[in-house]
């Protein structure tokens, strides 16, 4: 079974009601040349590169091209724990009452593109995403999907869409 041949089970246990999407970015280098996937099946997905990033970035534009993509109720299984940490332990509260400075007192790291996801996650959608951790590099299937997507978007410098 060639990587995109994924057995049925490894994408049909999902929430009722939620649509599953899982994440992943990928970085030659780091910093260096990235790029970033998410994926519903192994022939419905989308992925993209940026020429000078970081690997925690292409996590987290993962994450905010799969909510745009993605309307409603929604599960984002992801291997970052950088992610999921976040939501799950409610690390962007505490980054929003201290001015966006972290625990340390110094600049939250990107800034940008967790603001971004914090809005859409928590202001414009509240309770309609979740985050699972997935082990990255192990027997998910659908994670083995997006690091392939991922990690040849960062190597080809392209971007891919398949709506099958």
């Amino acid at each position: 079974m060639s990587l995109f041949e994924v057995a049925p089970a490894a994408v049909s246990a999902r929430p009722p009601g939620k649509t599953v999407v899982w994440t992943d970015g990928a970085c030659l280098g780091n910093p260096g040349p990235g790029g970033w996937a998410w994926a519903r099946t192994p022939q419905d997905f989308a992925s993209g590169h940026d020429h000078e990033t970081t690997n925690q970035r292409m996590e987290l534009l993962a994450v905010i091209e799969a909510l745009a993509a993605n309307l409603g109720p929604v599960e984002i299984r992801s291997d970052s724990t950088y992610v999921v940490n976040c939501f799950r332990d409610r690390w962007w509260a505490n980054w929003r009452a201290r001015g966006w400075r972290n625990s340390q007192g110094k600049p939250v790291a990107n800034k940008d593109l967790w603001s971004e996801l914090i809005v859409e996650v928590v202001d414009r959608r509240p309770g309609e995403i979740s985050f699972t951790w997935v082990k990255g590099h192990s027997d998910d299937a659908m994670n083995n999907v997006v690091d392939e997507l991922a990690t040849t978007a960062a190597r080809l410098q392209s971007a891919a869409v398949s709506r099958g």
